[in-house]
């Protein structure tokens, strides 16, 4: 059954209203909140970047930020020699693996002086002899590890204590480079060597007492004090012809006699800060093998 259409209705299809971009636009139009505004937006930014003062505003502001960056730079490479460190770690895995093994027996070794280049001492990658602070630093980190270790097999753990053993080893390091610079001082050295170098020297007794520790955890206490006696022997004999050659004076650089008072002051300065490391390693590590 067919019905009707009636004439009084019309289909017709709704067109939406397109506004052009740039057109003026009704404040009180309702569609204004849904319509496309991105063309006011861009001129609005284009007028902004080509105004001379806010052009004017973005230099001077950035200018001031790279002012306000050097001055921080300069400031902080005054107390921390940032420079100065990325020398003392620019090391690889072969120098690492060749210094550790002159730590541990440095008889065999006869060229211990440091390499220059037009006057600077060259990366210690490329010199075994030049101080660093890579191994004295993952040292000290580790020689916390193989403590807390040894406390937990002794059901001795518990985080206060370890940290009074780190804390404990940081002040004796730092009380021990403080005693060399005062003795150098009154002793009126005149050396190259820095404070850095003094913290490299003084951290790498850690090797030696990592290898103490761990050996006191596989044979006891007998292999600790076995094992702790070669460490201390040879970081002895590796400080010794290490910092006679910083210390002494050239003559006995060279090996010939040392003659004056000055020069037996600084030769046992030498001996005293060599001896001082077996101390340490003793002192650190004892409490930790039963």
């Amino acid at each position: 059954m067919e019905y009707p259409v009636q004439s009084g209705f019309r289909q017709r299809k709704i067109q939406p209203e397109v506004r052009m971009r740039g057109a003026p636009v009704d404040p009180g139009d309702p569609r204004l909140l849904f319509d496309d505004t991105s063309a006011g937006g861009i001129g609005h930014r284009q007028a902004l970047l080509s105004d001379p003062v806010s052009n004017l505003a973005m230099v001077y502001g950035s200018s001031l930020a790279s002012h306000g960056r050097e001055m921080m730079d300069q400031n902080l490479d005054r107390f921390i020699p940032i420079s100065k460190l990325k020398y003392y770690f620019a090391v690889d895995t072969v120098y690492v693996g060749k210094k550790l093994g002159l730590l541990v027996f440095p008889y065999m070794h006869d060229n211990w002086e440091v390499s220059y280049q037009q006057d600077t001492p060259v990366a210690p990658r490329f010199d075994i002899n030049a101080p660093d602070l890579y191994i004295p630093v993952m040292g000290f980190i580790t020689y916390i590890l193989v403590a807390g270790l040894a406390l937990g097999t002794q059901n001795r753990f518990s985080p206060e204590i370890l940290g009074i053993q780190a804390s404990s080893a940081l002040v004796w390091l730092i009380i021990e480079v403080l005693a060399v610079l005062l003795s150098l001082y009154l002793v009126t050295v005149n050396t190259d060597l820095t404070t850095i170098d003094l913290v490299a020297f003084s951290g790498y007794k850690y090797v030696g007492m990592i290898v103490g520790v761990i050996a006191g955890l596989l044979f006891g206490r007998m292999g600790y004090h076995l094992s702790l006696l070669w460490c201390c022997v040879s970081i002895f004999v590796f400080t010794i012809r290490t910092l006679r050659l910083k210390i002494l004076s050239e003559a006995a650089a060279e090996g010939r006699l040392v003659r004056g008072a000055k020069n037996q002051l600084r030769m046992y300065l030498t001996m005293a800060i060599a001896a001082a490391q077996p101390v340490f390693m003793y002192w650190l590590t004892f409490h930790l093998v039963r």
